[in-house]
């Protein structure tokens, strides 16, 4: 069979992405291709499916087929639950993680001139939207913080050079706010309002 017939079945069934080696290791040992085939023919398919309502996008992790973003309001209609939108503080300690990484809790507070709560760190961990780095070599050796390929995908991108620049930071909320929403349970947003009230300025 066509090897990019091949791979655009595979990618179609997957529910994760799938990068090329991943890809390779799905083929019987005397028929496996290689990586460059492998990509090439992935290169194909993003051509074939460039007028289409669905793309096949090369992210951090690998290949993904998805609808495009235009058609977003759409799709929305096929879920009956809206989940909620994460708070200010959550998505402010974000963008501080993603544009100034590898950072501590105390270099986020520094920079947001606020206390963090440990429920955003909590959250942001849970998502795997950002991880563990190493350590500051500083006394207590406070954990360092930065983004995950997860991260990336979520987003739709594969560096962070696709990100807005920084001098954009005041515009975040709302790159967030357009993206697609992972959802989040009431206690995680009961608690993190409660740690805001303590840690955050008052809300206007």
């Amino acid at each position: 069979m066509e090897l990019k017939k091949i791979i655009e079945a595979l990618l179609f069934a997957s529910d994760h992405t799938l990068n090329a080696r991943q890809l390779q290791k799905l083929f019987p040992e005397l028929e496996m291709p290689s990586i460059r085939e492998i990509d090439a023919a992935c290169e194909s398919l993003m051509e074939d499916y460039y007028n289409h309502a669905v793309e096949l996008r090369e992210l951090a992790t690998g290949y993904r087929f998805q609808v495009r973003a235009e058609f977003a309001p759409w799709i929305t209609r096929l879920f009956e639950e809206k989940p909620p939108k994460y708070s200010r503080a959550l998505l402010e300690t974000l963008a501080i993680i993603v544009y100034h990484q590898p950072v501590t809790r105390g270099d986020i507070e520094d920079i947001r001139g606020v206390g963090v709560s440990s429920q955003i760190i909590h959250t942001l961990l849970e998502r795997e939207w950002i991880e563990v780095t190493g350590q500051k070599e500083v006394p207590g050796r406070p954990a360092l913080y930065g983004t995950t390929k997860q991260f990336l995908d979520y987003f739709n991108v594969s560096s962070l050079e696709q990100l807005p620049a920084l001098e954009k930071l005041k515009e975040w909320d709302e790159v967030m706010i357009k993206s697609q929403p992972t959802l989040k349970d009431n206690s995680e947003q009961q608690t993190e309002n409660s740690d805001s009230a303590k840690t955050d300025e008052p809300a206007t």
